[in-house]
C-alpha cells in the first residue's frame, strides 16, 4: 500500500513505551529526548534538508505505527509512504542493478522504516568492547569504500530502527550484566565501550529522529560503561545532547585530498577537525579514526600533511584526552562492480589487485586487503609518521 505521510489522528507525540526502559535489571532509567519545535536546530536547516530531501519512505507497518515512526513521518509530510512487509529486500530498491546510476540519489531521497528484531551485542575488541545493536543501517553519505552496502546490493539509503526503546532497554541489562569493567584494556580504562554506529553515522541519523539523542541520554546514566560512534558529519545539534563524559565521539580523518575523491557527501575534513574542542567542550570525547588509510602514488605526504595540520590546529585541552584508531583499506570485489557503475574514477586507488590479498573479516565476510608485508609496511610508516608529527596522539590500535 502507498500513501502520503500524515501526522496521528490522536495528536500523540509520545516517544516511548516506558516499560522497556524501567525494566528492573536496567542501571537507571533513560530520559526520552522530545521532539524540537521546527526551526530550532540544525535539522531544520536547509543544509540538513539539501542532504535529506526524502521523497520516498518504505516502512513496516508497526515501524510506521510506532511513536518513532510517528515522529519520521511528521517530519516528511511530503514524502510518498510505501509499506513493506520487511526492511530487506526491497523488491526495486534493494537487488535492482538498475538503481546503481541513482546510487547517491537514493541516498537522499529514499528512507526505510524497519523494527530491529536482532537484539543482541557482539564481543569486539578492537574499537569497543561490544558491537551493540545499532539504531540504523546504511547511510546518507556516499564513502566509496563503505563496507555496509556490500550484503544490500544496488541501493545503501538509511534504514531507521524505529524500536528504540526495546533497543536502550537491552542495552541496560547488557551493562547491568556486566558489572565493573576488572581492568583497563585498549577500548577504555574503565568503562564498557559500546559500539552505537557500526553500520551507519549517528550524526546524520541524528537529522532524522531522536535515536541518537535517546542513545547519548541513556548512556550518560550508565556509569560502567560509554557510548561510541565514528562519523563523517558535523551536525552542530549534538552539541546539546549533554553527555556527560559518557559517549566517544570519533571523528574519522584521511587527507582532504582523498576525502574530495572517496568520501562525498560528507563535512569536510578540516570541519571535523575543526569541531573537536566545541564536542570535547560540550561533554564528549573526542578522538579519531585515521581511516581507511588509502596506499597511493603521494600518500606518505599527503598523511604528514594531516597530522601537522591536527598539531598546528587542535587545542591542548583535546590533544590531552586524544587517541586514534588506524585502519588500512579493506575492500570487495561486489562494492568495487557497484561503484564502477557510479564512480568508477574512486576505483582506481581502492582496487588494487597487485598489492591485495583475500581475507575473511571479523564479523566473517570476504573482502580484500592490502597484503601482509605491504599493509605491515605501511603501518609502521603511519606510527612513524604519527610520532614526528603528532607524538601527543595515542594509538589506540592499528591495523
Amino acid at each position: 500500500m502507498t500513501r502520503r505521510s500524515a501526522a496521528p489522528a490522536d495528536g500523540s507525540d509520545a516517544l516511548f513505551g516506558l516499560e522497556a526502559l524501567h525494566a528492573p535489571d536496567q542501571q537507571g532509567a533513560p530520559t526520552p529526548a522530545t521532539d524540537h519545535a521546527p526551526g530550532d536546530t540544525f535539522r531544520d536547516s536547509d543544509t540538513a534538508r539539501r542532504l535529506l530531501p526524502v521523497r520516498h519512505i518504505y516502512a513496516e507497518p508497526a515501524a510506521a505505527a510506532s511513536p518513532r515512526g510517528r515522529q519520521i513521518l511528521r517530519r516528511f509530510p511530503d514524502a510518498q509512504v510505501t509499506e513493506v512487509p520487511s526492511h530487506w529486500g526491497i523488491p526495486g530498491l534493494h537487488g535492482n542493478e538498475g538503481n546503481v546510476e541513482r546510487w547517491v540519489r537514493i541516498k537522499g531521497e529514499t528512507l526505510v522504516l524497519g523494527v530491529r528484531k536482532n537484539l543482541t551485542a557482539r564481543p569486539n575488541g578492537r574499537s569497543a568492547d561490544w558491537i551493540a545493536p545499532g539504531p540504523s543501517n546504511g547511510c546518507a553519505l556516499s564513502c566509496a569504500y563503505c563496507y555496509v552496502p556490500r550484503r544490500k546490493g544496488y541501493a545503501n539509503p538509511i534504514t531507521v530502527f524505529t524500536n528504540i526503546d526495546r533497543i536502550i532497554g537491552y542495552l541496560g541489562r547488557h551493562i547491568a550484566r556486566q558489572g565493573t569493567k576488572p581492568e583497563p584494556n585498549q577500548c577504555d580504562d574503565t568503562a564498557w565501550v559500546y559500539d552505537i554506529g557500526e553500520n551507519g553515522d549517528c550524526s546524520v541519523d541524528a537529522l532524522i529522529c531522536d535515536n541518537t539523542a535517546d542513545l547519548v541520554h541513556a548512556f550518560r546514566q550508565w556509569p560502567t560503561a560509554k557510548a561510541s560512534f565514528a562519523t563523517k558529519f558535523v551536525n552542530p545539534d549534538l552539541l546539546g545532547y549533554d553527555p556527560g563524559g559518557r559517549t566517544r565521539i570519533r571523528f574519522s580523518l584521511m587527507p582532504p585530498q582523498d576525502a574530495r575523491l572517496l568520501d562525498l557527501r560528507t563535512s569536510p575534513v578540516a570541519e571535523r577537525i575543526a569541531a573537536a574542542a566545541d564536542f570535547l567542550d560540550a561533554g564528549y570525547e573526542v578522538h579519531f579514526n585515521l581511516s581507511p588509510v588509502v596506499l597511493r602514488p603521494g600518500w606518505r605526504a599527503a598523511w604528514a600533511e594531516l597530522l601537522r595540520h591536527l598539531d598546528d590546529v587542535l587545542p591542548e585541552r583535546v590533544k590531552r584526552q586524544a587517541a586514534a584508531e588506524v585502519i588500512m583499506l579493506t575492500h570487495n570485489r561486489g562494492l568495487h562492480e557497484v561503484n564502477l557503475g557510479w564512480h568508477p574514477t574512486a576505483e582506481e586507488v581502492l582496487w588494487r589487485p597487485d598489492i591485495q590479498q583475500a581475507k575473511r573479516s571479523q564479523n566473517g565476510a570476504v573482502n580484500v586487503r592490502y597484503r601482509n608485508r605491504v599493509k605491515g609496511e605501511a603501518v609502521e610508516e603511519v606510527r612513524r609518521l604519527i610520532a614526528a608529527h603528532a607524538p601527543w596522539l595515542r594509538i589506540r590500535y592499528a591495523f
